[in-house]
């Protein structure tokens, strides 16, 4: 008789849109890992046109979801975690690169550690120093300039020295999560398009008052932004900017309630405007400027909808 397979620990979950030569990289280490047996690797491809949609045949130990159209970030690792496994979801991006111990550490931390909803390793630059990974975690007061700021202000642990150190918001480049907590939460909030989604995990796990723990001694290598190898147009570019804007109107209608949303939302816009204006006047970058303002505000995030992905 065969023996029964058993389920695997933990679900690899990586969403991948353009990005081949990154991503044959992130696989490529992930199956050189310890107890390979153990973890299922899942690549959502968010209609990719490069030849990630193919790596498949280099990798069939892999599953791949591929994806009619560009979904954003949110929905298509829903997706993912809807069709996989494990008990742990270990969220990584196609620029990371693990090392042999570095999923099976991360499990057994966070099996070791009840009060802990999520692990996350220690990210490295090629050079080996500390890569941006942890931020603040947003506030009342900062949600309008994080919407306009475009990006997360950093915010990392003074001391790696100890076994684990708690963070509030580290990125979901590298981030180990209980499946049955992003369950119990029916998945990410698809409210979010692109962006946001880390915030709206912390919050949640600091609600239900768990712990995020970084592992200093586990690490991985995340690589920077490697060019594409297929250019987005400025019209593409102002989508995501606007995406992030429109997330941030999200997370503060949810969490601090709807004038809060809407105070970002307006913000948002008369700030995208006063930049349209201005870039007409200096006749600089006009179209990704007006773009982004009409993208703000008619409230078009990043949800598959849109033709030119």
């Amino acid at each position: 008789m065969e023996e029964e397979q058993l389920p695997p620990q933990v679900s690899v979950l990586i969403a991948s849109f353009n990005n081949a030569g990154p991503l044959r990289r992130c696989l490529a280490s992930l199956e050189q890992s310890n107890e390979r047996n153990k973890f299922e690797i899942l690549v959502i491809d968010n209609a990719s046109r490069d030849e990630s949609p193919h790596l498949d045949s280099e990798f069939p130990n892999a599953t791949f979801l591929r994806l009619p159209r560009y979904f954003g970030l949110v929905k298509a690792v829903n997706i993912g975690m809807r069709t996989a496994k494990g008990d742990f979801f270990f969220f990584l991006a196609p620029e990371a690169e693990v090392f042999p111990d570095t999923v099976p550490a991360l499990a057994a931390q966070l099996g070791a550690h009840d009060a802990a909803a999520a692990v996350c390793p220690l990210l490295v630059n090629p050079q080996g120093q500390p890569a941006s990974q942890f931020f603040q975690l947003p506030a009342p007061g900062t949600v309008c300039s994080l919407a306009r700021r475009g990006s997360w202000v950093e915010h990392g642990p003074e001391d790696l020295r100890a076994q684990t150190v708690p963070v509030l918001l580290p990125s979901l480049a590298a981030l180990m999560v209980r499946s049955y907590f992003l369950k119990g939460l029916r998945y990410i909030d698809e409210r979010y398009g692109q962006s946001w989604a880390d915030a709206e995990i912390a919050t949640q796990i600091r609600r239900a008052s768990k712990k995020i723990l970084l592992c200093p001694e586990i690490r991985a290598v995340l690589h920077p932004g490697e060019e594409r190898g297929i250019r987005m147009e400025p019209s593409v570019e102002a989508l995501f900017s606007a995406d992030w804007a429109l997330a941030a109107a999200t997370y503060a209608g949810k969490h601090y309630g709807f004038a809060a949303g809407l105070k970002v939302r307006f913000s948002s816009v008369f700030h995208a405007l006063g930049q349209a204006v201005w870039a007409l006047l200096r006749l600089r970058d006009v179209g990704y400027h007006f773009s982004r303002f009409g993208y703000l505000l008619s409230g078009q995030k990043l949800d598959g909808t849109q033709k030119a992905l």
